[in-house]
């Protein structure tokens, strides 16, 4: 059961001035664009990287409305090291210098595929520890993210954070399925579900279906829900968490997200429980629950629309997120977003934030976690693609807006993304909200609660060489501030 504390027992959450970055330029390798996965495993951080992600969107054609590419590409997307990579940091090596502390313990290999040489992996998305009946090792356990053209997602693990052996991947899981993010630890089973296909989206997989297993090396894969939930409109799962003595899951769904519960227990497929619809009645400006997060005894769930909040290929927002909160009763509130009335009867925003924490430019609520009695949440911030964007192709009232503003005037006072705190998750107080002082970090990937404070890892690919607006055109030049940042929230020095 998770823990509740109260307030006399939670000390003061952290300040801007209580984070110090103790990675920068994607750990001294600015390609690395996403710490994609985070998890604090036998004294060190471990973090997974996707490289160059912006040439990975520019080949998938996901961003449609770029006018001037954001960042300086190959003809040839792997005329660049697309490996994915997996680093460690080790507070007792950290001298108190960025990057300090770091080395690679992991790079994806390479595979021969037809006429091509390709990354296995081109990231590591998810990350978790199991322990399986009858092994005496706990295991960090690692999902992957492959080329469309290369042999399909894999799951690994390894018990020095160096070494690692592949799992047995559930039936089902063919070369099409791209992408794995969710490894799952509850009641004694990891649980998994498919993420992406190579002929469609890296984060829908369109089969809403989720397994679990008690021991991953035998590859005896259960499948404990009905496909979709006899709902063929859930095109996926994107987030599962364990909160109390439920399993909770959350879809994708162009009418609006679902969330479903189950106690994991009984004959299969598990009984589940729809306790939100229509995207808690908001419809398709919740399309996806982008994360989840159990905190003193309830779960919260943070929306977003994919791509960034704009979905274009499906004609959905711009808009931002709203954060709800469901109970053990199966009973929910409005946490963020638009005071509503429901057949759930009347919801109030009860922080007072309107969607995306009064941010226009608040894609989706990205990652959630709950530390040392506080609720920190981040954001992912897409002002900065203004720069790069055709603003022909904006809504005339958005386009209005920006033009008495001035595109460069908003950048500067709104680009970076957020990061929010709260004890009660009613009230809320920002800790940044201009990504650590650097627009080029537009989202919170990762969080992870260590012994030594709170970790933050930030999306940021803008780099090496960066778009950049002049009198006399456009070009490319180096960008210092480019690569995935690792910020650390302390009371403490490290050294």
């Amino acid at each position: 059961m998770d823990q509740v504390r109260t307030v006399r027992d939670v000390p003061a959450g952290y300040s801007r001035d209580d984070f110090s970055r103790i990675g920068r330029n994607g750990m001294g390798d600015q390609l690395n664009a996403y710490p994609h996965s985070m998890f604090w495993y036998r004294d060190r951080l471990y973090v997974g990287t996707t490289r160059s992600n912006l040439c990975l969107f520019r080949v998938s054609k996901i961003q449609k409305n770029v006018e001037t590419w954001p960042v300086e590409c190959p003809d040839y997307l792997y005329d660049q090291d697309m490996r994915a990579q997996i680093w460690r940091w080790d507070p007792a090596k950290a001298t108190g210098e960025e990057n300090s502390g770091w080395e690679m313990t992991a790079q994806s290999p390479l595979v021969k595929s037809g006429d091509e040489i390709l990354p296995r992996e081109l990231g590591y998305r998810g990350m978790c520890t199991f322990q399986a009946n009858g092994e005496d090792t706990e295991y960090l356990y690692v999902a992957t993210y492959a080329p469309a053209r290369a042999y399909g997602t894999r799951i690994l693990r390894t018990d020095n954070g160096e070494d690692f052996e592949e799992v047995p991947l559930p039936k089902g899981f063919d070369r099409a399925i791209i992408t794995t993010r969710l490894l799952i630890p509850f009641k004694g089973k990891l649980f998994t579900s498919p993420t992406g296909r190579a002929d469609g989206q890296p984060n829908v997989s369109g089969e809403a279906v989720i397994f679990a297993t008690d021991d991953p090396m035998s590859g005896k894969w259960e499948l404990v829900n009905t496909p979709g939930f006899n709902d063929p409109t859930n095109l996926g799962v994107f987030e599962l968490l364990g909160c109390g003595d439920y399993l909770y899951a959350g879809t994708a769904n162009l009418n609006g997200y679902q969330i479903w519960r189950t106690k994991a227990e009984g004959p299969l497929p598990y009984e589940w429980e729809r306790v939100v619809l229509v995207g808690a009645y908001r419809g398709p400006l919740n399309q996806c629950v982008a994360s989840l997060c159990a905190h003193n005894g309830v779960l919260y769930a943070g929306g977003g629309i994919q791509h960034g909040g704009i979905d274009v290929e499906n004609g959905v927002g711009p808009a931002s997120p709203e954060l709800i909160r469901i109970h053990p009763d199966a009973s929910w509130d409005l946490v963020c977003g638009t005071t509503r009335m429901t057949p759930d009867g009347f919801k109030p925003a009860l922080s007072g934030y309107r969607p995306g924490f009064n941010n226009l430019f608040c894609g989706y609520f990205w990652r959630m976690a709950s530390h040392d009695g506080w609720l920190y949440l981040g954001t992912f911030d897409w002002s900065l693609m203004m720069r790069y964007a055709d603003p022909q192709k904006w809504p005339g009232p958005f386009r209005r807006m920006v033009d008495k503003v001035g595109i460069e005037s908003l950048i500067e006072n709104q680009s970076g993304a957020d990061l929010m705190r709260s004890r009660d998750g009613e009230n809320w107080v920002p800790v940044t909200r201009n990504g650590f002082d650097n627009p080029y970090n537009y989202g919170i990937r990762t969080m992870a609660s260590t012994p030594h404070g709170l970790a933050v890892g930030l999306v940021n690919p803008f780099g090496p060489r960066v778009g950049v607006h002049e009198k006399d055109g456009f070009r490319y030049e180096h960008n210092p501030d480019g690569g995935a940042e690792v910020w650390l929230g302390s009371k403490a020095p490290l050294i």
